[in-house]
């Protein structure tokens, strides 16, 4: 490959990287506001798994800031491993509560975008994780 297309390539990566990055965090913000916010549709399904409605608020605010820590280029790998913390505790949360393969699946899904993005865009980790 010349330098041209490795740098074309680099681009593209990168800027797939972030639209993946954005769009991935602002599913997750929305999703924290929505427990802070507490529509109908999230009280019930916070019973469904079983979790007080007073609990709603402490779990919105810390997927906000675990979010905000991903979008930090400086933090993102921090935020990604406590994102990962966060979704494995949906996972578990899901298979307690004997909700729906999807649902079971979904936290899981969000993940592996989470950390496809900082994949793609953060030259750092590739070398870290190839370089072995």
């Amino acid at each position: 490959m010349s330098s041209t297309q490795i740098e074309s390539s680099s681009k593209k990566m990168i800027w797939t990287g972030r639209i993946l990055t954005v769009l991935v965090s602002l599913f997750l913000l929305l999703d924290g506001v929505m427990k802070v916010v507490k529509p109908v549709q999230v009280l019930e399904a916070t019973a469904r798994l079983g979790y007080p409605v007073t609990t709603l608020t402490g779990i919105g605010v810390t997927l906000i800031a675990c979010t905000l820590i991903y979008l930090i280029p400086r933090t993102s790998i921090v935020g990604a491993v406590l994102l990962t913390g966060y979704l494995g505790g949906a996972v578990a949360s899901n298979v307690r509560a004997g909700s729906g393969w999807f649902e079971t699946i979904f936290p899981t899904l969000i993940a592996a975008l989470v950390w496809g993005g900082i994949w793609l865009r953060d030259r750092r980790l590739r070398t870290f994780l190839l370089d072995k």
